[in-house]
């Protein structure tokens, strides 16, 4: 069943405030039927709306895959934010209804590995929930390391222990030298053939991404989620084409391809506005581009075929579009 475009209205069927400001929301059909399946790594678009707030925000999906009675999410509230995280923590109450999307997986779990290191950086912990549960089901070998900033900011402790991977999962607090990440002597003793995932900050993510890469592990067995990251959607103004609907327009230096094609008519469907969720993906037909997303692989940014238009950018003067 193909549920990546699929829109249910769901009701928050429980609440639990973690420690660190994360709330973990269970949601349920209406009537009670079963929910469509979804893989490890999976995630939720979910529709924020409160007041002047109208957004679409990716959730990681954290509950069992194997269990479709409900999704559960974690859902942290970020006062940096754009409005989305904090609208949702006032809005989510027991009895309230949700809309989403999905489910759908762009950070999916390699289940034939021989070995699975996962690296959760705070928040990013939810999805590597989900692909703990699937790897001690299948009886694989793995360790989720799960970093914080202090043990009072840790969430998900008693969820660990209530699902039965306390053995294979590893704390590590920033103010603790003696619980601290030594992400060397993980990576020194890998199995050959590992796979290693990550999700968190920008920064904790490319420092776990650009120490796997030191030790000799190839991009195809690194796999990484972001679910915020900072973008510069600024640059020199250009031209763009869509192409199929005949439409020429100017790219301001501070504006985007998606919001400049919208003002000509050109409706480009945008969820995270930061180059994280792969919506606003386009073909491109013509054109170099200025990559600022972190959704397409190195490999298909190499290719220059696609482009998230939501915050990259033409290099030269003009680009076409397949839209």
């Amino acid at each position: 069943m193909d549920t990546a475009n699929q829109r249910l209205t769901l009701v928050i069927d429980q609440r639990i405030d973690e420690p660190g400001g994360i709330a973990r929301l269970r949601l349920r059909s209406l009537d009670g039927a079963p929910l469509a399946p979804f893989t490890a790594g999976a995630h939720l678009d979910v529709h924020v709306r409160d007041g002047e707030i109208d957004l679409w925000r990716q959730y990681s999906l954290c509950s069992d895959p194997q269990v479709n009675e409900f999704y559960e999410i974690g859902v942290l509230r970020d006062p940096n934010s754009r409005g989305g995280s904090e609208a949702l923590h006032r809005i989510a109450r027991v009895g309230e209804t949700l809309e989403i999307e999905g489910p759908r997986n762009h950070f999916p779990l390699h289940e034939e590995a021989p070995q699975s290191l996962l690296f959760g950086g705070g928040i990013g912990v939810t999805p590597m929930m989900a692909m703990a549960r699937r790897l001690r089901a299948l009886g694989k070998d793995f360790t989720l390391h799960y970093c914080t900033r202090s043990r009072s900011v840790t969430a998900f402790r008693g969820e660990v222990e209530a699902a039965g991977l306390s053995d294979v999962v590893v704390y590590h607090h920033d103010d603790e030298s003696e619980t601290r990440l030594d992400l060397n002597a993980e990576l020194a003793a890998a199995r050959e053939g590992v796979h290693v995932y990550v999700c968190g900050p920008q920064g904790f993510m490319e420092w776990v991404i650009s120490r796997a890469r030191e030790f000799g592990i190839g991009n195809e067995r690194i796999h990484r989620e972001f679910f915020s990251a900072d973008v510069d959607v600024s640059g020199d103004a250009f031209e763009v084409i869509a192409e199929r609907s005949g439409i020429s327009v100017s790219v301001g230096s501070e504006e985007t391809i998606a919001k400049a094609l919208a003002k000509a008519g050109v409706k480009v469907e945008v969820k995270c506005e930061e180059g994280v969720c792969g919506t606003c993906v386009a073909d491109v037909l013509e054109g170099e581009i200025d990559h600022r997303d972190h959704f397409l692989t190195e490999e298909e940014k190499q290719e220059g075929e696609l482009m998230c238009v939501c915050c990259s950018r033409a290099k030269g003067k003009r680009i076409v579009l397949d839209l």
